[in-house]
């Protein structure tokens, strides 16, 4: 908890954030945190998992006369979820604005890109302890009494040993 109400109660980290981003992203993006944390009830499960929306793209206005025109909502997915995706455009569409509250959004582009990024090398594994390396390594842990600490503090000194070159 990071503040507290004028009752009294202490604030959730995540409100703050929420009162912190959401001015950012309507700036750069033109898309409020609501969008991106209701996404997986507007999407469902199937799509969310997928998909994240990216930005909203108004069309400009040269004239305060001009007439109201409805946004591009531009969507990130994932390999054949733009398949998914495309032919969910409709609801998709009808949703945003029953979530936003009026007919905020005309279309929808689908952008290809991946969204999450995978974990890169894999962990490197240790090597195996020589018999000297064993030996100091049991001597240093022999005098703990309790024996799951020990066998711990025994797995723990072999991965940093055979991490060591």
């Amino acid at each position: 908890m990071a503040g507290k109400r004028p009752n009294g109660y202490p604030v959730p980290v995540s409100d703050l954030a929420s009162e912190i981003l959401d001015p950012v992203l309507r700036k750069r993006a033109g898309i409020s945190v609501g969008l991106v944390q209701s996404w997986e009830e507007i999407a469902g499960p199937r799509l969310a998992q997928n998909t994240r929306p990216e930005k909203i793209q108004w069309p400009r206005r040269m004239h305060e006369d001009d007439p109201f025109e409805p946004a591009v909502l531009v969507i990130a997915c994932e390999g054949a979820a733009a398949l998914h995706l495309q032919h969910e455009t409709g609801e998709i569409i009808s949703r945003v604005n029953a979530f936003l509250g009026f007919n905020a959004i005309g279309r929808i582009r689908i952008v290809q890109k991946p969204l999450s990024s995978k974990a890169g090398a894999p962990k490197p594994r240790p090597r195996p302890l020589t018999a000297g390396e064993k030996a100091r390594l049991s001597g240093t842990v022999e005098k703990i009494e309790d024996a799951g600490l020990r066998a711990s503090l025994e797995r723990l000194g072999a991965t940093i040993v055979g991490t060591r070159k």
